[in-house]
């Protein structure tokens, strides 16, 4: 009798517990630069799993991330591909200033489908392709790195007329993997896991570093699920992840 009491209660108090979790568990609505999704994906289960809160994820070009801010979206977290739309959010008065921080630097990478087609910079020399896909460089920092290599390499003038671009990196991948361009410029992060194909890893030299930053939006300043994501953004289980899909940690050697 004494035993089923104490069992008993100890079932009333996991159960009470569990209702306190529950009734403490919240949500956060955070804009992600597409580059990112993956990796997002990832780190959003990991947060639900340790902390009991849902984020949830939209995905887009930060351009056309920012400007559905400037909109009034109900965002509460940027994760932008770039360093300057973060900080123009805190300049505009719609980002918390000290929240700012460099989550992920993203790596560029030149692929085609064709596993034979990619022989470093000497492919896009040799011009022997119709089609080379890159994000819109206005709306996907990615899209602007791409921009820059082909300066660089003095070859923007000459293949500028076979740039087809996608509205984020999401979609410029879509156009190499679906064949309707034979290669193109797309994030590293999006080719985890992914053997396929030939790829060639662009040497950083040839464009600026692609800082991605995150902001806690003013919208998320009292949000307890927001301030909970961008601290385990910070975190190891996130750092982990981040490098997982490829990118470089703001301070890594």
């Amino acid at each position: 009798m004494k035993r089923r009491t104490i069992f008993a209660a100890a079932t009333a108090l996991l159960a009470t517990a569990l209702l306190a979790a529950t009734a403490h568990a919240g949500q956060t609505n955070v804009a992600v630069a597409a580059n990112f999704t993956d990796a997002a994906e990832d780190i959003a289960a990991s947060f639900h799993q340790k902390t009991g809160h849902d984020a949830i994820l939209s995905f887009g070009a930060s351009g056309a991330l920012y400007t559905q801010i400037t909109q009034d979206a109900p965002f509460q977290i940027l994760l932008s591909a770039d360093a300057e739309r973060p900080k123009k959010a805190v300049d505009d008065g719609l980002g918390v200033a000290t929240s700012r921080f460099t989550y992920a630097i993203g790596k560029l990478v030149l692929w085609s489908r064709s596993p034979d087609l990619l022989h470093g910079a000497d492919t896009l020399k040799a011009n022997a392709f119709t089609r080379l896909s890159i994000a819109n460089p206005t709306a996907a920092p990615y899209g602007t790195a791409a921009i820059e290599v082909l300066r660089a390499l003095k070859l923007y003038d000459t293949l500028a007329r076979k740039i087809v671009q996608g509205n984020s990196i999401a979609q410029a991948f879509q156009f190499i993997d679906t064949g309707n361009a034979e290669l193109g410029f797309i994030a590293l992060s999006q080719l985890a896991g992914n053997s396929q194909g030939s790829r060639w890893v662009v040497p950083q030299e040839l464009y600026t570093p692609i800082r991605q930053d995150a902001v806690l939006l003013k919208k998320g300043q009292n949000n307890e699920a927001a301030i909970a994501f961008m601290a385990f953004l910070k975190g190891p289980e996130s750092r982990t992840i981040i490098e997982k899909y490829g990118y470089v940690l703001a301070g890594a050697n």
